[in-house]
């Protein structure tokens, strides 16, 4: 007869829980909640990949504004473009801090650089150091030259066989990519110009990257459940740690080179590396190599995978709806003409080409799930107590695909931007973020992705491999990348190969 009283004394147990649990909610005017918050783990019993159509779902039957418990952690879940905006504009300074996770404490440097570093003096100045000195409009100007080069050389190599070929964009994007953001970091260019031995330094940094990438999307069950840590469950630990080392080495090799070499590099303009290495002189307490390898590393994280992901997204994009590649090839054919190639200033007055960028980046938002951030005190959104320490998840994706917000949200369709300025509409469109913690590299992003493919579309003619449809299916990691590469069938235009053969 014992055992049945147990079963209830645990079944009171339980209700006694949930009812106080209830009660003490609604005096405190907090957000709604899902029903039911389990002892311990909360709400982690609902999450499955992919976490951000899971959370969108979860937000469609319960609300936009939701507050859950994933472990010990309070999480605010926002779906609405409204609730965005009371984050980012009232309530701005509360949310930018970052909240202490396994992946920020060991890849930033104990939560101290740039991306991962909570709100105040040392954070100030690494944005002041992004925005002015590293990613402003001068010295994004200075290496120009660098992104037409890059450009003009992908041009030249794919229009060297005159029929049709096959093509995996997804190396083409990336190489292209780390290509220009090398050089204007480091000054090295590691992909296409036959030398092996930087060839090989660039795979190696590849597989760094993708490793990275890889481990940032995986669910550390220690950062919701501190047991977990206590217990030993530390295999994720163990991997971002010997990574971290890797990253480290690779990034100082880099900066020993361009410090060995500065006297000979004088008269040149200088690289991001070389720019911190000014600052170093003036100030080595702050500047530190660490400091320099850690702020180098975010920037080529946050350049690279995600600039070659939208690419990929959006020429598969295109390739689906072939009316939209010819009409997007129509309007630089009216505007831009034959005679010369697309240029980044021509981006401006290439509106249906901003459109199919613009829509690329709704349906393939770069980081579907914004980068998590924390409240220092409490705050109100929506009329809801949100109380300090809260992790904030604004579903930038469920806010792209939200039938309220946008007419028939799931086709591909770029008229939709018709008139938009930017790649901002509100806080319905927000591919870069917003507010103090918001992508400084948006510019640059910008006119990467705009003259690549304005250069892909004007000079070529694209055709799947097949009748068949590509794949959209969308693969593992917190950059949302494509599952299957992309390939597909290459061909010059006529009209353009005139003016390809003088470069």
């Amino acid at each position: 007869m014992e055992v049945p009283y147990l079963y209830i004394s645990l079944f009171l147990l339980l209700a006694s829980y949930l009812f106080t649990t209830h009660f003490l909610r609604k005096s405190a005017n907090l957000p709604p909640t899902v029903f039911p918050v389990l002892p311990i783990i909360g709400h982690l019993y609902l999450l499955k990949p992919p976490l951000y159509r899971t959370l969108a779902k979860i937000s469609a039957k319960y609300g936009p504004v939701l507050l859950l418990r994933f472990g010990f952690r309070r999480v605010l879940l926002i779906s609405s473009p409204s609730a965005a905006e009371e984050c980012f504009t009232t309530n701005d300074i509360i949310f930018a801090n970052r909240p202490r996770l396994l992946f920020g404490k060991i890849i930033g440097n104990n939560y101290t650089t740039f991306g991962w570093a909570s709100y105040g003096e040392h954070w100030r100045n690494l944005r002041r150091i992004a925005s002015l000195e590293i990613l402003s409009t001068r010295r994004i100007n200075e290496f120009y030259d660098t992104r037409v080069d890059e450009g003009r050389l992908l041009i030249r190599k794919l229009m060297s066989n005159s029929s049709p070929t096959r093509v995996n964009l997804r190396s083409v994007f990336y190489e292209l990519t780390l290509n220009m953001m090398m050089k204007m970091i480091s000054g090295k260019r590691y992909f296409g110009g036959d030398i092996p031995a930087l060839e090989e330094e660039g795979e190696r940094f590849r597989e760094m990257m993708d490793e990275t990438f890889l481990l940032s999307g995986a669910a550390n069950v220690g950062d919701y459940l501190p047991v977990c840590s206590w217990l030993g469950v530390k295999r994720l630990e163990k991997k971002l740690i010997v990574l971290q080392e890797k990253l480290d080495s690779f990034f100082q090799r880099l900066i020993e080179q361009l410090r060995t070499s500065k006297e000979e590099m004088k008269n040149t303009k200088k690289t991001m590396i070389e720019v911190l290495l000014s600052l170093q002189e003036s100030d080595p307490e702050y500047y530190t190599d660490q400091m320099i390898r850690s702020f180098v590393q975010v920037l080529i994280f946050a350049g690279t995978d995600t600039s070659s992901g939208t690419m990929e997204w959006c020429l598969s994009l295109l390739l689906n709806h072939p009316q939209v590649l010819r009409k997007a090839q129509n309007e630089i054919d009216r505007k831009i003409g034959n005679d010369r190639l697309v240029e980044e200033s021509d981006i401006v007055d290439l509106p249906y080409l901003r459109g199919i960028l613009n829509e690329t980046l709704r349906l393939y938002p770069t980081v579907p799930l914004l980068v998590p951030h924390e409240s220092s005190r409490d705050c109100i959104i929506e009329g809801y107590n949100v109380p300090r320490g809260t992790m904030l998840l604004v579903n930038q994706w469920a806010i792209h695909h939200d039938p309220n917000l946008w007419t028939d949200p799931e086709r591909f369709n770029p008229e939709r931007f018709e008139g938009l300025e930017g790649t901002r509409d509100g806080f319905k469109l927000m591919p870069f973020g917003s507010g103090r913690r918001g992508c400084p590299g948006e510019g640059l992003a910008v006119r990467m992705i705009g003259l690549t493919l304005g250069l892909l579309i004007q000079c070529f003619d694209w055709e799947r491999l097949s009748d068949n449809m590509i794949d959209m299916k969308e693969g593992l990691g917190v950059t949302m990348p494509k599952a299957e590469p992309l390939v597909a069938m290459c061909k010059p235009r006529l009209k353009m190969q005139d003016v390809v053969a003088q470069l």
